[in-house]
């Protein structure tokens, strides 16, 4: 089921008499348990779209459905949405955790003693038990960044706004804050996750939406596209010696020996053929020529293509 489905919205602005289109015809969806990654340089298009998704502002044209339901005829809609702000811009820094998730609870549409049990749930949950009567200001950057996932899922929301959800955290932090997204979204629940640390978004998507001058310029599944943009040179890595005989060979079908124990190729046939000259010489590794999603980003928002 698509939990999120947005269909050809479009927003302009006026400014010093200039009509400026900050978003044009942009169409998403994100299935329940999908991770979708939506990504742009600043000024492409994306806050805008995303206040759209929020119910923050309206769109001009097309419109946006959360489980089926547009949030700017019907407010309640947004009772499905839950968000994490970059910075923990949806937490109370003078509260505890305790009192962030009642308060979030009740604002949410749950009764006091329902949020309070969620509250104490999630608090387990999320390794916070020790530290529920403690202001969030004294809490560590990860120990925030949890909480705000905790706070924004306390109503058991069917769709997860996630932005830079591990901006400034240290390596045990991020490794923590990466697992319970995807914990999160094996529990059926949509994510649109918005991140400029590109690294972080090709590991936890399913799917890539990138945005630019306020037009979508690729949506595909993560490693589709990641594939779709890699070549087809291979690096073959062995042990022991090449003889005089397998070096001749491998020139013939233009192999380059790039070191006594590193063969590169171009082309899946000439890898077999590669890999039947070799033998018998144990293999250490086989890679292919793989872009990253940063590499594939930059390409398209530079216009590469």
């Amino acid at each position: 089921m698509n939990v999120l489905e947005v269909e050809n919205i479009s927003k302009h602005y006026r400014q010093g008499g200039t009509r400026i289109e900050a978003v044009r015809s942009v169409s998403l969806t994100v299935r329940e348990g999908e991770v979708l990654a939506f990504l742009g340089p600043n000024g492409a298009g994306k806050t805008t779209t995303i206040k759209m998704i929020a119910g923050l502002i309206e769109p001009h044209t097309g419109q946006v459905g959360i489980a089926g339901i547009n949030p700017h005829r019907h407010p309640q809609a947004l009772r499905k949405v839950g968000a994490v702000l970059e910075g923990n811009r949806n937490l109370y820094w003078r509260l505890t955790p305790e009192e962030n998730l009642a308060y979030f609870g009740v604002l949410k549409g749950l009764t006091r003693s329902q949020a309070k049990r969620r509250a104490a749930t999630l608090l387990e949950r999320f390794e916070l038990t020790e530290k529920r009567k403690t202001a969030v200001q004294n809490l560590s950057r990860g120990m925030q960044q949890k909480l705000a996932i905790a706070t924004a899922i306390i109503h058991d929301p069917l769709l997860l706004l996630l932005d830079e959800p591990t901006l400034g955290l240290d390596v045990e932090a991020t490794q923590t804050v990466k697992a319970l997204i995807r914990e999160i979204a094996q529990e059926g629940r949509a994510i649109l996750l918005t991140t400029h640390q590109l690294d972080i978004a090709e590991e936890l998507s399913d799917r890539v939406a990138i945005i630019q001058k306020g037009e979508i310029v690729a949506q595909a599944p993560t490693q589709e596209l990641i594939r779709q943009f890699s070549g087809t040179h291979y690096v073959i890595e062995i042990e022991g010696e090449l003889t005089f005989e397998q070096r001749e060979t491998l020139a013939a079908i233009e192999a380059t020996i790039e070191s006594d124990r590193v063969v590169s190729i171009r082309g899946t046939e000439a890898l077999y053929q590669a890999l039947g000259i070799l033998k018998p010489l144990p293999l250490v590794r086989v890679k292919r020529d793989q872009s990253s999603l940063t590499e594939i980003f930059l390409k398209l928002v530079r216009n590469e293509v």
